[in-house]
């Protein structure tokens, strides 16, 4: 009989299930990411560096180009990229820290019993001959001075005098003794431009961090405030200005004084907002301080309103741009030039007069017997005068 046979199922052991690799290609992947990083970070500025340096570019031909020729002048860029690009800032730092002084003013105050007691304040300033005058802010040598303190880069002190202060800039200058001392070079403020490099050099907090240099742009120009005991033009600054600063120099990247450095708007929410007078202001006072002892001003012989104080009290008074003149002195230079009571002045010897702040900060840029042009609306036509400046009453 034959037997049937059947295969027996055979159970085998279940396979194990293979190790899955994505760890292992995870790890493979932050390896080379961050090798590719680093690669990014260490080879690829100078890279981009030195293709920067050896640009060209390509500018279009004015004037006599001819049929198809595409040849252009080409401006090959050589400048020193190849190495630090702050070293410009080095530069500039180095030639002008030496001039700058750190200014400590000791002064007589009085505590709540009415006890005397001398305190100190301090700020910054600048040589600008070589026999020791120094430009500063007028608020850092005011008040109840009883000396001034000053400290010079080689590690010296020496007493300074006041030559003369103007508070309607903020501006003043003291003289220390000495011969052959380093000094600042002013440069052209005029011809500043928004995005040019600013370097604010300086005592922040007093001498223990002096000579401090911060960097930035010039964020801005001709924003007309409140100065002192008037309204000037300033140039705007990110390069940060501490207490301390004042009087310090604001420089370009020649290592030129532009400015003084004067203002920061402390103001919780806003950030990288100082301000500095313009080197040709400071210039023209400083000289006039030294000469005279003080600072003689131009005069236009009118008194005005500003547009929104005009809409407030003279309701039935149109005016949308400029100044409202509300009175002209008989015999001024304004009267002489045919101004009148009712004029708007919209424009001053080019500038456009947006408020009385305006008109007030470029007129306390001019000097006695200058000559300027403003341009005015009387009776919805617009005109146009030239007046010479007389020199305003002491007060």
């Amino acid at each position: 009989m034959g037997v049937e046979q059947h295969e027996l199922p055979v159970r085998t052991e279940p396979e194990k299930p293979k190790k899955s690799h994505v760890w292992q290609y995870l790890l493979v992947g932050l390896v080379g990411a961050l090798i590719g990083g680093l690669l990014v970070v260490t080879v690829m500025p100078q890279v981009i560096v030195n293709k920067i340096a050896s640009l060209e570019i390509a500018a279009p031909v004015s004037g006599n180009s001819t049929g198809n020729n595409d040849s252009s002048p080409v401006l090959t860029l050589t400048s020193s990229l190849s190495g630090d690009p702050w070293q410009v800032v080095v530069d500039a730092a180095e030639k002008v820290s030496p001039s700058v002084v750190c200014i400590v003013n000791t002064q007589t105050a009085y505590d709540f019993f009415g006890r005397e007691y001398l305190r100190e304040t301090s700020g910054s300033g600048f040589i600008i001959t070589e026999d020791g005058y120094i430009v500063t802010n007028n608020h850092v040598v005011s008040g109840t001075s009883r000396k001034l303190t000053v400290f010079l880069s080689d590690g010296s002190s020496k007493e300074a005098e006041i030559v003369g202060t103007d508070p309607a800039t903020d501006l003043a200058v003291i003289k220390i003794e000495g011969s052959g001392l380093p000094t600042a070079v002013f440069g052209d403020s005029d011809s500043l431009k928004p995005g040019q490099l600013a370097i604010a050099i300086g005592n922040p907090l007093g001498i223990e961090f002096n000579r401090s240099v911060t960097v930035g742009v010039i964020s801005g120009l001709d924003r007309v405030l409140s100065v002192g005991d008037s309204y000037m033009r300033l140039i705007q600054t990110d390069a940060v200005i501490n207490p301390g600063n004042s009087g310090g120099p604001l420089v370009n990247a020649k290592g030129e004084v532009v400015g003084v450095n004067s203002v920061k708007l402390n103001v919780t929410a806003v950030e990288g907002m100082g301000f500095a007078i313009p080197s040709n202001q400071v210039k023209r006072i400083a000289e006039e301080l030294i000469d005279t002892g003080k600072v003689k001003r131009a005069y236009l012989g009118i008194s005005f309103m500003d547009k929104s104080e005009v809409r407030y009290y003279m309701p039935n008074v149109q005016i949308d741009q400029g100044v409202y003149v509300v009175e002209v002195v008989s015999g001024g230079p304004a009267d002489k030039a045919g101004i009148r009571k009712g004029d708007i002045i919209v424009e001053f010897d080019g500038r456009k007069i947006n408020d009385a702040g305006s008109l007030m900060a470029y007129l306390a840029e001019k000097s006695p017997g200058a000559k300027v042009s403003i341009k005015l609306i009387r009776q919805n036509k617009t005109r146009e005068v030239e007046v010479v400046l007389g020199e305003a009453p002491s007060s």
